[in-house]
């Protein structure tokens, strides 16, 4: 059984309200909940947190090296773009991540086209709305079972 571990970065606790010609209807605690049943029928066991806090997510990162936590979801919205801080927990927990987004961030703004976590990810998907984290789920499941 892996643990997984899935972290939404800033604003993301406004979805369903945010933006939705861009992000959609779905509101975080649907895409936790969809997340939550598909690892338990898998028999893997999920952890989410939402922070509009760089600091907490860093912290957060940090723990998961010490509970075993296989794999990393991460959505780290805003921070994709500027958080040199969040990479460097990341490379240093050495814990494998995709990296997630619900919006397709090539079709966007060019800011946006630049990611600090993509060249570490395992691999990155976006475009896909909250199915966007579903198959970021699926990804490492199999990518645990393969360890």
């Amino acid at each position: 059984m892996a643990t997984i571990l899935v972290l939404h970065g800033p604003n993301l606790n406004l979805l369903g309200s945010r933006e939705p010609v861009i992000y959609g209807h779905a509101t975080l605690e649907d895409i936790n909940q969809k997340l939550t049943a598909l690892c338990i029928e898998a028999g893997h066991h999920l952890q989410v947190l939402q922070s509009n806090a760089e600091y907490e997510l860093i912290e957060r990162i940090h723990e998961a090296k010490n509970e075993g936590v296989n794999f990393i979801i991460f959505n780290p919205a805003a921070f994709t773009h500027t958080s040199i801080a969040l990479r460097d927990a990341l490379a240093a927990v050495d814990i494998p991540f995709i990296e997630c987004h619900l919006s397709n961030v090539h079709k966007r703004e060019e800011f946006r086209k630049t990611s600090y976590f993509s060249d570490l990810a395992a691999g990155v998907i976006c475009g896909f709305g909250p199915q966007s984290y579903e198959l970021a789920l699926q990804a490492a499941i199999s990518l645990s079972k393969d360890k």
